[in-house]
């Protein structure tokens, strides 16, 4: 099989259930943007100060491919079995974002991101799961997996935000408070 098939040369793309539409469809946009997330969640398993995570971290790059499939999904035409997002799924990032925040101080003011640069690498990717979720709004799926999947990455931002923190710990990099310059 060759990966370039010559169907999306005049602008369009086929979703799951075989209907095309064009590229720029908002629904293309919203799996698309998925897509960007999964290659920075890759990006942030690769940092050597998150060995210990590369194993959850993967669980959750195959459920945001699970959350692309499904915003793939044909409206009209969505009896394709897909695979789905689990509120176990969900309860396993809260459980991560709790054990991560066990050894956090409190967090009494907006945060500048930074301090070091895997820890940027985790604000840019929370952005990019803020947009995704954003994308998936506005297409408005009218099908119950969707709710899972704006639930998943509503949950996973959060998850990206702690984890910015944590980091700050793993390589003792200072977090620098929000101070309005009012």
């Amino acid at each position: 099989m060759k990966i370039y098939t010559r169907t999306g040369d005049k602008g369009s793309t086929s979703l799951i259930g075989g209907k095309r539409v064009l590229k720029d469809d908002p629904q293309i946009e919203a799996y698309g943007t998925i897509d960007e997330l999964l290659s920075w969640v890759s990006l942030l398993r690769e940092q050597e100060e998150l060995v210990g995570k590369k194993d959850f971290l993967l669980s959750v790059l195959d459920r945001l491919m699970t959350c692309s499939a499904i915003v793939a999904n044909d409206p009209e035409n969505n009896n394709k079995k897909l695979p789905q997002i689990k509120e176990s799924d969900i309860l396993a990032l809260e459980d991560e974002i709790d054990d991560m925040e066990s050894g956090l101080d409190a967090l009494n003011s907006f945060l500048i991101p930074g301090g070091h640069p895997v820890i940027s690498y985790c604000h840019i990717t929370r952005t990019v799961c803020r947009r995704a979720e954003r994308a998936v709004l506005r297409i408005k799926l009218p099908f119950p997996e969707a709710e899972a999947v704006n639930k998943y990455l509503n949950r996973l931002s959060d998850l990206l935000f702690v984890l910015s923190r944590h980091i700050s710990v793993i390589v003792g990099a200072d977090e620098t408070p929000w101070k309005p310059g009012i």
